[in-house]
This record gives structure tokens, sequence and C-alpha cells, in this order.
């Protein structure tokens, strides 16, 4: 199974953490990536996203852009989650058995993170940018990760 784990886009300042939507900027950009990864023929048949408001706006417009057919929130995905824990959870579940490829859409430092943990790298080892994607090669549920691409916004674009 791979694992495509995207950053949540650019978002505003000065509100509450939760509260918190994504900028113009972080819409045009976010959609811009998530275009380029359709156009990668990199389609999921699962999106789950962290609660939040960035990551849920960024959710919505991988759906929007037919990167992946609806969207599911996960709390375990919001900042300081369990999503390791989580994310051998739903790898036993019976929605998840003949998926191909499964998105996640979070934060930092909690996705590369997981991505580390995945691939047996130290903590701190791996860096997203906003709107930034890690793509894994994952043998669920407890088999070890092999990353395929860490790629950021300006190198997806161009």
């Amino acid at each position: 199974m791979e694992l495509l784990l995207l950053r949540h886009g650019i978002a505003a300042d000065g509100v509450p953490d939760a509260s918190r939507p994504l900028t113009p900027a972080g819409i045009e950009r976010t959609s811009a990536v998530l275009h380029r990864l359709l156009a990668l023929d990199l389609g999921c048949a699962l999106l789950f996203s962290s609660p939040l408001l960035r990551a849920r706006q960024t959710a919505e417009l991988a759906v929007a852009a037919g990167l992946a057919p609806a969207l599911q929130l996960a709390p375990a995905l919001a900042p300081g989650g369990d999503a390791a824990a989580w994310l051998q959870q739903q790898a036993a579940a019976p929605q998840c058995a003949a998926v191909n490829r499964l998105a996640l859409v979070g934060h930092e430092p909690d996705l590369s993170a997981l991505a580390a943990a995945l691939i047996g790298a130290p903590r701190g080892s791996l860096q997203l940018k906003k709107a930034g994607v890690i793509v894994l090669n994952w043998q669920p549920p407890a088999g070890a990760a092999s990353l395929q691409w860490l790629a950021s916004p300006r190198l997806l674009l161009g």
C-alpha cells in the first residue's frame, strides 16, 4: 500500500489554532499541488484528514480536485495525536483491505515524524513544507515502509 502524506497549505495567523483557515495564497498553491499530484496519477481511494480547519480545507480541495472520492475526519491526525496507532488500526479495517493508496492530511511535525518512524529513520530527519508531500510504500499492518519520495510545492510546481 502507498501512503500519501500531505501537509496542509499556508494558513492564517492570529486566530485560535483549530480555527486557522487557509489563506488565499495557501488555497492557490495547495490546489496547484493537488492538480499536479492528480496529473502524476496519484489518486487515492481513501483520504483521512485532521479535523483542524486548515487541514480539513486542504482535504476538501483534494476531493474537489479529484484526488480522492471523499474525506473522512480522523482526530488522531490532529497535532499531538497518535497517528501511528490510528494508522495500524485503519490498516486492519475492512475498508483499507483492498486499497492501493491512502492519503493522510495533517500537520508538522506529526506527519514527518510518522513517516520517519515508518521508515526507521530518526525523528526530525524529514521535514515537510506546507502543501508538501511524502509518499511511502508501506506493508501494513506492522511492516516496514520505504520512502518513495518527498517533495515540496516548489519541486512539484517547478
